[in-house]
């Protein structure tokens, strides 16, 4: 499987591309804004291949001429988009959401594969006149042996007139802006290229616009021209020195305002003039941003100029959008100096978006593997930034949070950061939505874990000698892979091969976090901690083998193969803290470790009955544990933490007493041991006051990190109970009025906002206050009335910051409450209050329209808590209006979203998809049309969370289908992978491509077919006509019927624990590599995701379920090949693992294949032993249907062994399993073989490939491996003695043992009755295979079937040679054993 893996990568620089290589391209663009207009040209110097026909990416354009050396040419421009099948009938046979998924995943597919297709291609043939083009060759080549190989370097000058048909994609128009986007494989649709990340070179660029509009581009500005025009123009002319893929060429061009950077000159900032004063107090932060990277780095900026350019929010397809020397970002990041929450965030974007420049744009990825390392780094520089400016304690938070969400997320081959299944063939989608973070996260913990291994300076030098060597003029290409970084690690980073061989598969090859559960006791005799850990893995077994090419039932291989290092355990004594760095994260999963302790107890034994009075209040408390006091005064130890510094991205989960848990909270200085420390007191099974007043007095220490103190604000509240008579409530109310409120008048004081630590904290204190829960689970009293005190009272007279977002968070808070029979009184003084804040904020926006969004959300959360006693109609009818065109952005998808959720939970899924896929046909912004989305697929995993069974129609169904596949999708690339998202969460699967069958992909035809099939028509026809177009570039869509009429048969619902059990020795590509993930619940800071069923190989429903219902015959087929070939066969056969399921296990070789078995019971555990395996898989090709048994597999079920048969249905050459009717008699007849693990460790050898069959009927090659037949013999009774020592008080055994002896009687009393007939059988198909000797094994079977009815066995044996084929020696010897059970018709 490497050779293929290295020819796919090595394509990777797109020979597709017939071998075309782009020097330089100039780009001439004229812009009319008044009439929305754009045409021009573009000039590319491109090296022609041999084949003498260029391929282009161009959609949205109109192509007026082409020119070859200034010499028209021929061309075919045939854009994907118009080449849309309309018919109706396409999804008919659309009736349920997994056809729709199965449907979906065919469309996504195909439109992605079209893209790669050039559908532009050029003529750059030699012309007719021979003597011209020698001519034109003299001066080109010096001497006769460069003219000879000139056709592999022949560089022509192509010029393309164009214009842009419908700013809708990759360019657009709004008002008076008209901007460019970053979307993947988009840039051609504004100028013709080779739209591929493996392209780069150099850019001019020239831009005539109105003489009051500014454009601004890529690269540095050379000059402006102004013309003679009436009205003048002006052109822009730029030029781009460092050689860039097409997708990084941005424009901007509008009435923009220029500030330049008070710092750096080669830096400045544009938006429009309202926004120009937001914007000064933005940026004036950015220098220091600016001149830290540059500082640590050693080097200068990579491009000559850097501009950020902020449009309007509802313009922008998200909030950032990248190119080459210029960031365009929406405006809604922008904030005066009155707002104080805003702050943080824009900084960490601006940041982040430089950061890009030096990482991602200017030093590029290699391969599509290699996108991780430039990601990780951008962020890694972004988290030194935020370390130096932000502080150490927001860094450390931020990455504690960000691993937490990586390793409840990482359970899957798509959160594989370096793998060919999660990164070429996901098409750049994994980039987008959940995933897309994660992995960013991922990327980021990733380097960090190297930075911590080798240190901060050996890692900064790395860092260093990456752009230093990009720099180096020499070097054509700058690009950085994954193997090159490893390189460096160990040269510069001076880290150990051995250590870099296992990091880099197991962290960048692999999914999956390690998770450790821990446990200590402390042994006072030997003064000494024994810490028991058990370590285990996020990833789940089949997505860790698939990606790491892990034979699932090798030795200690199950699928967590460990990691490299050891990870430290920090036991915070008496005497002090100590490192012990003892934690293997390889070999055994469970460990027992002994750590030794420094301090002594002798002296402090006496003080025990005394500190145990000093405790005030402890003693009155019978809800607190002994253990915990015992634990500060019987031993030395305060506190006990693993991986301190997080040197690992791994999940931990640490049991020690409460007190130890409270001794760090209140000493520990480390953010994240902190809030470790309120996540496990929170989590404690018995909340005690001392658990209470340690979460009180870490609230009000104003030294705390104020991030740490709201969790500890939101732990408090989850604290509160009648048990502890509601303290958590009544410190959470204390803390806030003793900072807040007046105490002589008892109201709350005017806003005070100058400390924003405190700030902070105090905004979170009513959320907090809200989430409390009586015993009935609704809010207290109290709660509801401090809520509404704060409503009432507030003032923001005389304080110099906006209250905006203070007062959107107390409205929020308001949607937290649970209002019961004596608190809904309250709600009307509530909903008033609201109201007045709408008319406000109506009247007096507020900043992004905050307020309102907030009053529109908690409205909606209220409507739904209680809609027996509030009319959803007047809610449908107060929210609406805020759905007008002319509304704010942010306040109209608001409303849209608040619609929905209405919908949603009145009416089912069904009827909020339809309104869904109406409010998307009328939402014109590309960002609203996400955010749409988003919410929806939300709405799909709340559904999925509740197990809810409302049906979706098919007529919704196909809309989504029509929407996927339309043109608003394609301008969204986007939207297009959320509705494809959502359409697998509706089949309940994980919203991504990862893991889509090899059966499903359409198949791509490459650049040099489609430009060797554009060839031949030049060749055949020199006059220009129309072509048709290739294969690759039709819609592949219709295909889909096949895979329709198979989900017709198929069960909606597939057995949930059924094992996917799949052939070990049969050449099966795509239902093997299926990923069955259940995402888990990710943080509240990004969308979330519940936990979907893994149904089983999800695309074998649609593709793999017999449409046979008919009884099969029980046949046993025993194979043997000569010795000749079975060696050279073997060699040459590959043998894939069933990647189905966790319980995953490999069947040994065997030498017989049983038919009918009766159906097992899916429900049960497969035993992981290999002596608990006696069976092999059996396969069947392309023209025959059977159902075959794989024999007897032994599985435990409460703790007892069965013997079950499992079964499989192969129809054509697609092997799946699927439950068929049971045949409780059909066990007697099945043989049961024995093969031992010593055989299973040859099952290479003895590779079953059955008649293999092509499309057209012919046979393929017999080849079967196995032993002589001797020897075979001899060797089975041994391993059977050997294997049935030890078992003769075996229940199983000896109930096998009685089968046997009784089937042997039968047999022989069988063989007696029938031997004629049997005789007559042999010899009819004996003659019949004279006659045929290439056929399928169902035709074999089909003739000999006798006809008649008998309530007897027959039993046939039948020896047939197959002609041996040519150029062969020695053709396999089939022995066919049929076991024919009849049934009495009569």
């Amino acid at each position: 499987m490497a050779k293929p893996r290295k020819a796919k990568n090595s394509e990777d620089p797109k020979p597709e591309n017939s071998g075309a290589l782009v020097h330089h391209q100039k780009l001439c663009l004229s812009i009319d804004m008044d009439k929305r207009l754009v045409h021009g040209y573009t000039e590319l110097e491109i090296a022609v291949p041999e084949i003498g026909i260029v391929g282009l990416h161009a959609e949205n354009l109109g192509i007026e001429s082409v020119w070859v050396d200034g010499e028209p040419t021929e061309f075919e421009y045939y854009p994907h988009h118009q080449q849309q099948v309309e018919d109706d009938k396409r999804f008919s046979s659309v009736c349920s959401p997994t056809a729709a998924a199965d449907a979906a995943v065919s469309v996504y597919l195909s439109a992605l594969e079209k893209e790669l297709v050039p559908n532009l291609l050029i003529n750059c043939c030699k012309p007719s006149k021979t003597e011209s083009e020698q001519q034109q060759e003299q001066p080109v080549s010096e001497n006769g042996f460069h003219s000879a190989a000139e056709p592999k370097q022949n560089v022509r000058t192509v010029r393309i007139d164009y214009w842009i048909e419908k700013a809708e994609t990759g360019i657009h128009f709004k008002n008076n802006v008209l901007h460019t986007d970053n979307q993947i494989r988009r840039a051609r649709c504004w100028f013709p290229c080779i739209d591929d990340s493996a392209q780069r070179c150099c850019y001019d660029l020239e831009f005539t616009v109105a003489h009051n509009f500014v454009a601004v581009s890529t690269g540095s500005l050379l000059y402006q021209v102004l013309s003679k025009d009436n009205p003048p123009r002006k052109t822009f002319v730029y030029k781009l020195d460092v050689p860039v893929a097409a997708r990084w060429i941005s424009l901007a061009v509008s009435q923009f305002e220029i500030l330049p950077d008070h710092q750096f000159s080669l830096i400045s900032h544009m938006c429009s003039l309202p926004n120009l004063s937001k914007m000064r107090n933005t940026v004036e932060f950015f220098h220091s941003a600016f001149s830290c990277y540059r500082d640590y780095l050693s080097v200068d900026f990579p491009f000559d100029s850097y501009t950020q350019v902020f449009i309007e929010p509802e313009m922008a397809v998200s909030s950032l959008s990248l190119g080459a020397s210029v960031s365009i970002f929406s405006s809604q990041v922008l904030f005066d100096e009155k707002v104080i929450d805003q702050t943080i965030d824009t900084r960490v974007k601006l940041a982040y978006a430089l950061a890009r420049q030096w990482f991602g744009v200017y030093i590029t990825p290699e391969s599509p593997n290699d996108e991780w390392l430039l990601d990780g780094l951008a962020g890694f520089l972004t988290d030194f930034f935020i370390k130096k400016h932000l502080g150490n304690n927001e860094a450390r938070y931020r990455r504690y949070k960000a691993n937490c969400a990586v390793c409840k997320v990482d359970n899957g081959g798509a959160t594989a950061l370096s793998c060919s299944a999660s990164c070429k063939d996901l098409y750049g989608t994994q980039c987008i939505g959940l995933y897309g973070k994660i992995r960013s996260w991922k990327s980021v913990a990733v380097l960090q874990m190297l930075e911590k291994q080798m240190g901060p300076e050996s890692f900064r030098r790395i860092l260093q000698t990456i752009v230093s060597r990009a720099q180096d003029k020499t070097r054509s290409m700058k690009t950085l892979c994954t193997k090159e970084f490893r390189q460096f690690s160990n040269k510069v980073g001076n880290l150990e091969r051995p250590f870099l061989k296992d990091f880099f598969p197991r962290w960048v090859g692999s999914c999956g976090c390690p998770v450790l559960r821990m446990g200590f006791s402390y042994n006072k005799r030997k003064n000494m901690v024994e810490l028991a850990v058990l370590r285990g893995c996020t990833a789940l077994q089949t997505s860790s083998t698939s990606i790491l090419d892990i034979n699932p039932d090798s030795e200690n291989r199950d699928g967590d193969t460990g990691y490299p290092g050891m990870m430290s355990i920090r036991v915070y004594e008496l005497d002090g803290m100590y490192d012990h760095p003892i934690l293997p994260m390889a070999g055994e999963a469970w460990q027992l470790l002994e750590i030794q302790c420094h301090s002594k107890l002798a002296a402090r034994r006496f003080q025990k009955p005394k500190k145990g009075l000093k405790h005030d209040g402890s003693d009155d408390n019978a809800d607190v544990p002994s253990m915990d006091m015992r634990s500060s005064t019987e031993s030395p130890l305060l506190w006990i933490r693993a991986d301190p510094d997080m040197e690992y991205l791994a999940e931990v989960h640490f049991n020690q007493p409460v007190q130890m848990w409270i001794n760090q909270l209140e000493k520990d200085k480390d953010v994240v041991a902190q809030a470790q420390a309120i996540a496990a007191l929170e989590a404690s099974p018995q909340l005690s006051f001392s658990i209470v007043n340690a979460l009180n007095n870490f609230l009000s220490d104003s030294k705390a990190f104020w991030r740490v103190r709201i969790e500890a604000a939101f732990a408090l509240a989850n604290s509160a109970s009648e048990e502890t008579d509601f303290s958590g409530l009544l410190h959470l109310v204390k803390f806030y009025k003793s900072r807040r409120f007046d105490p002589d008048i008892g109201l709350p004081k005017p806003n005070e906002f100058h400390d924003f630590a405190e700030y902070f904290v105090l905004e979170a204190i009513p959320h907090a206050v809200a989430m409390v829960r009586a015993a009935d689970r609704k809010s207290p009293r109290e709660a509801i009335e401090f809520v509404l005190q704060l409503l009432k009272y507030n003032d923001n007279n005389g304080n110099h910051y906006s209250d905006v977002f203070w007062l959107a968070a107390l409205v929020q808070s308001v949607g937290e409450l649970e209002f019961g029979q004596q608190s809904i009184l309250l709600l009307s003084s509530l909903l008033k209050r609201i109201d007045r804040l709408l008319q406000f904020d109506s009247l007096m926006p507020s900043y992004n329209g905050i307020l309102t969004v907030s009053c529109l959300r908690t409205l909606t959360q209220i409507a739904l808590k209680l809609s027996s006693f509030i009319p959803l109609d007047r809610i449908y009818e107060l929210v609406k209006p805020f759905r007008d065109s002319k509304a704010l952005w942010l306040v109209r998808i608001e409303a849209s979203r608040a619609l929905l959720d209405l919908e949603f939970h009145c009416k089912g899924m069904d009827s909020a998809l339809l309104l869904f896929i109406k409010y998307i046909e009328e939402e014109h912004s590309l960002r609203g049309q996400l955010k749409l989305a988003t919410h929806v697929m939300r709405l799909c995993q709340i559904r999925d969370g509740l197990n809810s069974n409302d049906e979706i129609t098919s007529q919704t169904l196909v809309s989504m289908l029509n929407l996927l596949e339309g043109r608003m999708s394609f301008n969204n690339v986007f939207l297009r992978h959320y509705l494809f998202c959502i359409l697998q969460i509706l089949a309940r699967r994980p919203p991504t491509l990862h893991g889509i069958p090899r059966e499903n992909r359409t198949l791509h035809m490459s650049l040099t077919e489609a430009c060797n099939y554009q060839k031949n028509m030049f060749g055949l026809d020199s006059e220009s006509k129309p072509l048709d177009l290739p294969s690759s570039t039709q819609n592949l869509t219709p295909n889909l019927g096949p895979t329709m009429d198979g989900l017709r048969d198929a069960p909606d619902e597939a057995p949930k624990d059924q094992p996917c059990e799949a052939p070990t020795l049969v050449h099966v590509e795509a239902p093997q590599e299926v990923s069955l993930e259940k995402p888990k619940e990710a943080l509240t800071e990004f969308p979330q995701e519940v936990p979907m069923e893994a149904l089983n190989e999800v695309a074998k429903e649609a593709d793999t379920v017999s449409n046979s219902h008919e009884r099969k015959r029980p046949i046993k087929i025993k194979v043997k090949q000569s010795s000749a070939t079975s060696r050279a066969d073997t060699d040459n056969q590959v043998v894939e693992r069933s990647l189905g399921c966790r319980n995953e296990m490999d069947h040994g070789a065997s030498s017989s294949v049983s038919v009918d078995a009766p159906q097992r019971n899916f429900a049960e555990t497969v035993s992981m032993s290999n002596h608990n395996i006696d069976e092999v898989n059996s396969c069947y090709d392309r023209g025959s249907r059977m159902t075959a048994s794989i024999g007897s597999a032994k599985f435990l079920s409460d703790g007892d062994e069965l013997v079950k048969e499992l079964q499989c249905t192969a129809d054509s050459s697609i092997v799946y399993s699927q439950p068929q009717p049971e045949d409780p008699s059909s066990s007697s007849i099945i043989q049961d073989n024995n093969v031992d693990a010593d055989a299973r460790r040859y099952a290479s050898l003895q590779t079953l490939s059955v008649a293999r069959v092509d499309p057209d009927g012919e046979s393929l090659d017999k080849d079967i491996s196995a032993r002589g037949k001797e020897k075979h013999k001899s060797k089975e009774k041994k391993r059977k003695r050997e294997s049935n020592k030890g078992h003769q008080d075996d229940p199983e055994y000896l109930e096998r043992k009685r089968l046997k002896k009784e089937k042997k009687r039968r047999e022989k009393e069988m063989a007696k009755l029938q031997s004629d007939e049997t005789k007559r059988s042999s010899i009819d198909l004996s003659s019949k295979k004279k006659e045929e000797p290439v056929v399928g094994v169902a035709s074999q079977v089909k003739s000999v079937e006798p006809s008649g009815g008998y309530s007897s066995k027959s039993e046939k044996k039948i020896d047939t040679k197959p002609e041996p084929h040519e150029g062969t020696s020695g053709a396999p010897k089939i022995r066919i054993k049929i076991k024919n059970r009849m049934l009495n018709k009569s």
